[in-house]
């Protein structure tokens, strides 16, 4: 009979893969957070909200589908939105198209706070993640994450906008990196 730590265990390959990804996991968000509250003040979270509503037509959002794309509850989406109005950095109110819903709008200090933390935050993610791979690895990188990502969850995460309908042409930077 086999067993039972036999069988909840990873062979040795698979364990080696496993390993590193958690360190990845640990590591890379902790390196993120670190840049940008060093240099802009912010928490990862807080600027992947930002650069989302920089994004967005009007720069504004249903908080709902915010959450979405922030990978986040309500709840916490609330939290980090009411520290980014304290700053006026983003307002909120209600949906006039259904009273239901609240939106969320990037205010022009806060278009200036994105803008000014993504060059120290592109460079890191570039340093970090994209600069040690070639252009295929990079690509695989992401075909692999949405793998992984749709097998957690069956809607899709944020994706960034074509090209040529961002607000700022030729803009490297990215929500969360």
């Amino acid at each position: 009979m086999t067993d039972h730590r036999e069988r909840a265990a990873l062979g040795d390959e698979d364990l080696e893969t496993w390993s590193a990804l958690a360190t990845l996991l640990e590591w890379l968000p902790a390196a993120l957070d670190a840049q940008l509250q060093r240099d802009a003040g912010l928490t990862h979270f807080e600027y992947g909200v930002l650069f989302a509503l920089r994004e967005a037509p009007d720069r504004t959002l249903r908080m709902s589908t915010l959450a979405a794309y922030s990978h986040s509850s309500l709840s916490r989406l609330s939290r980090a939105v009411a520290r980014l109005e304290a700053k006026d950095w983003v307002r909120r109110a209600p949906d006039p198209a259904d009273g239901r819903y609240t939106l969320a709008t990037l205010t022009d200090p806060g278009a200036q706070k994105v803008d000014e933390a993504a060059p120290g935050h592109v460079e890191l993610v570039e340093r970090l993640v994209l600069g040690p791979l070639t252009r295929a690895q990079a690509r695989q990188l992401g075909d692999i994450s949405r793998r992984i990502t749709s097998a957690i969850r069956s809607e899709e995460g944020w994706r960034p906008p074509a090209r040529a309908a961002r607000s700022t042409p030729g803009d490297r930077s990215a929500p969360g990196g």
